[in-house]
């Protein structure tokens, strides 16, 4: 029989490599920390990842585009969103990779499970961005 591993040693909140010290925020300050943890999120990212360097160029060209092509509200909407949820993936893909690394390099199958769904989901958005310009660009100039 297994006994159940030992709980991790009490660490002090207010220690600040303990991220307890950082719950709890409220109002302004709370809305203050969740900016600068998201643009922390956006360099790490840029500083990292090529995937997400080679997208924020491809938005950097798409959505201007999107903004002068003389399309209707809602199809500017389409366009641009669709360029916004690659990149909203392709975060959240290298969120599950990080999270994963940061446990282990080990080669697990559950892991390249994870992984490649985080992929198998970035593909889906590249291919639903594709198809929403096509169809948008050949409706109205094709």
């Amino acid at each position: 029989m297994h006994s159940a591993a030992p709980p991790p040693p009490a660490r002090n909140p207010a220690d600040p490599g303990d991220s307890r010290a950082l719950k709890g925020k409220r109002g302004v300050q709370r809305v203050v920390n969740a900016l600068r943890y998201s643009i922390d999120g956006l360099l790490a990212a840029w500083a990292g990842e090529d995937a997400f360097r080679q997208e924020i160029l491809l938005a950097v060209v798409l959505i201007p585009s999107a903004l002068v092509l003389p399309v209707g509200l809602v199809e500017r909407l389409l366009l641009i969103g669709s360029v916004v949820m690659v990149l909203i993936v392709e975060l959240l893909n290298t969120a599950v990779e990080a999270a994963i690394d940061r446990h282990s390099f080990e080669i697990n199958p559950l892991a390249k499970r994870a992984k490649d769904m985080g992929s198998a989901a970035v593909l889906l958005a590249l291919l639903l961005a594709m198809g929403t310009w096509i169809a948008i660009v050949w409706a109205r100039f094709g």
